[in-house]
């Protein structure tokens, strides 16, 4: 699976299984919905403030094709450690800054 850069996507790996974050209109909604605006997202994350629960909340929106639930999502996350997931994290806020 590769990542389509123009569509702003991004791969995180997952318990052994590469996961494609894609960054949509409805993904985004649904994770600003959750979470509160996406500036105030970004915000934190460049203050250095970002709650694994936002980063959790703001992949799993934006996962495709990640086959079981929200919960196991996020066990698989921590058990991948967070220096794994910061690539992804990266990608997917430069996105919200730029938009496509």
């Amino acid at each position: 699976m590769t990542p389509n850069p123009v569509r702003g996507e991004a791969l995180l790996e997952l318990g052994g299984t590469d996961v494609l974050l894609r960054p949509s209109f409805s993904a985004l909604c649904a994770a600003e919905a959750e979470l509160g605006p996406l500036f105030g997202l970004v915000e934190r994350a460049a203050a250095g403030e970002l709650r694994l629960t936002e980063m959790a909340a703001l992949f799993w929106h934006c996962s495709c094709g990640f086959a079981e639930d929200r919960d196991r999502f996020s066990e698989a996350l921590i058990e991948g450690g967070l220096a794994g997931a910061t690539p992804a994290l990266k990608a997917l806020l430069t996105q919200i800054l730029a938009g496509r």
